[in-house]
């Protein structure tokens, strides 16, 4: 080695996370991920941002997720730093970023125009101080932009060599099907993944609404918020304690803090409740952190459960879940399902019969 080529620090394969297939693709992701969403370059920037990062690469993570509007951009810039300042090898790292909302308040600077999806694709890299990202996500669906531009202008950012692959967040079903119609009419790529919230609170969307798109598009997630913002964690059941991310961000949180004091937020408390006293018995042996986890990260559409972290301590507790996920038997989860009451109902038959369960259904 020559004096002037530089060390990278390699990714140690003998840790024990799990990884899985993104989508269709052969692109491989560890169970859990970590993003950047109101901590790194918002509520932690300079050398905090090093530990957390080097700590989950250290424990098995290599995919980083962040996006272009998080804390203005400083998001990517801080990960871009930190990344170049440890020394990561590129090749052992998955990136991804997503595009919408901008840094400027420009007439093109946000949406999914053709213009911005290459702008803020070259700008995101910049921060980023990368060649290309492995996934880049339209962070919304734009109602003003026609389909075929968004399915164009992705691919033309794929065939540049800026990213691998592209992916939808927050999309319905039916923007994510438009999508892939476009793309096979014109023999262009579709998107691979869709990242959405996902929580033992929120399941209408990823469990019902987009079960015909994983099975006829292999689609997978790459979920958010699954402790659904720490209200699953227990730390707001009696109130709102200094520190937590409803506090640091109140105006952000505004309407869910109010939903706390209502018949629905008591619910929801409730349920907390409940399962904390069943994550703790015997059966289970954990904390509600790592049930909430381990929960969605069973569920066999998920790719890739995004992790937030404020210190290194939160990365390493939080990975305890892998503990967990065995633990999760078809009779533990039934017993979940009971106290939490709100299991998507199944597509109505109308009253026909069902067919014989070892053939194929259309869905």
């Amino acid at each position: 080695m020559s004096a002037n080529e530089e060390v990278k620090l390699e990714y140690n394969p003998k840790n024990k996370m799990p990884f899985r297939r993104l989508g269709p693709s052969g692109l491989r992701v560890p169970v859990f991920s970590l993003g950047g969403w109101l901590t790194i370059g918002g509520t932690v920037i300079g050398d905090p941002v090093k530990d957390i990062i080097k700590t989950a690469f250290d424990n098995g993570i290599n995919m980083f997720d962040v996006a272009e509007s998080y804390a203005e951009g400083k998001s990517e810039s801080e990960l871009g730093r930190v990344i170049k300042e440890l020394g990561l090898r590129r090749t052992d790292l998955v990136i991804t970023t997503k595009l919408f909302w901008g840094t400027r308040k420009g007439p093109n600077d946000a949406g999914l125009s053709r213009k911005h999806i290459v702008e803020g694709t070259k700008e995101s890299l910049q921060r980023l101080q990368m060649d290309y990202v492995d996934v880049i996500f339209a962070h919304r669906s734009d109602k003003d932009v026609p389909m075929e531009e968004v399915v164009r202008a992705f691919n033309f950012v794929i065939d540049q060599g800026w990213a691998f692959y592209w992916g939808t967040s927050e999309w319905s079903a039916r923007e994510i099907e438009e999508a892939h119609h476009v793309a096979t009419r014109l023999g262009l790529i579709g998107p691979i993944a869709e990242q959405c919230q996902h929580n033992m609170l929120n399941r209408e969307r990823p469990e019902k609404e987009y079960a015909p798109i994983y099975k006829k598009y292999q689609t997978s997630t790459t979920v958010f918020s699954a402790l659904s913002s720490g209200l699953l964690t227990g730390k707001y059941n009696d109130g709102i304690p200094e520190g937590t991310r409803y506090a640091n961000h109140a105006s952000f949180f505004k309407s869910t803090i109010k939903s706390l004091s209502e018949q629905d937020g008591k619910d929801k408390i409730r349920k907390v409740q409940e399962l904390t006293k069943y994550a703790a018995s015997p059966e289970i042996g954990c904390t509600m952190t790592h049930l909430a986890l381990a929960w969605v990260a069973i569920n066999p559409n998920t790719s890739t459960v995004i992790l937030g972290a404020s210190n290194p301590e939160q990365v390493l507790d939080n990975l305890k879940a892998l503990d967990v996920i065995p633990k999760l038997t078809p009779e533990v989860l039934a017993k979940i399902d009971k106290i939490l009451g709100n299991k998507p109902e199944a597509l109505q038959t109308y009253g026909r019969p069902a067919l014989d369960k070892y053939g194929r259904s259309a869905l």
